[in-house]
């Protein structure tokens, strides 16, 4: 059975990009894992130097090293992706000898909501350099980019609209066959 493993690159409570990554694990909950980059600290090299990977970072790097996939729920931050979710990226990264067995050849896709009228457009594109840097294998057939999101989740984070959930729904089925191959 494919595995994937979803990060929402956001740590607000109510992040739109966590309610749609748990909606997409509700339309495959065999399949979709959730992690999480909650409790990862600032990459330092001197704190790596002395003290090692963090914990919390050595278990998501396992989490995404078995899975098949990893599905990426990025946020838009002043046009780019959020630092927090680089932050754990760069970590994740670490030591350099780990990238292979974490990253490279990984089917990665990308999805993210937002509040704005462009969908986190600017901050998935800002992805793929790094994505391209970790010789992973994105899926660039497929792109969900919610806007209006405010509009689309309600106050408990359900996703409410229909046309959105559909979308949903063909993005992660595309991208587990994607991850497949």
């Amino acid at each position: 059975m494919t595995r994937i493993i979803g990060i929402s690159g956001s740590l607000r409570a109510g992040s739109f990009n966590t309610a749609l990554l748990r909606t997409a694990r509700a339309l495959i909950p065999d399949t979709l894992e959730l992690g999480s980059i909650r409790g990862i600290p600032l990459y330092d090299a001197d704190v790596e130097a002395a003290e090692g990977v963090p914990r919390v970072v050595e278990q998501l790097k396992e989490q995404i090293a078995r899975a098949d996939g990893l599905l990426l729920a990025t946020p838009e931050y002043n046009n780019s992706m959020p630092g927090v979710f680089k932050n754990a990226v760069d970590w994740l990264s670490r030591p350099p000898a780990d990238i292979a067995r974490v990253f490279h050849g990984k089917a990665v896709a990308i999805i993210g909501a937002s509040p704005g009228g462009f969908g986190t457009i600017l901050a998935q594109n800002a992805w793929l350099t790094v994505l391209r840097t970790l010789k992973t294998r994105p899926w660039l057939e497929g792109r969900l980019m919610v806007s209006g999101a405010q509009r689309l989740f309600d106050q408990h984070g359900e996703l409410r609209d229909e046309k959105t959930r559909d979308q949903l729904e063909a993005f992660i089925h595309g991208f587990v066959a994607f991850a497949q191959r």
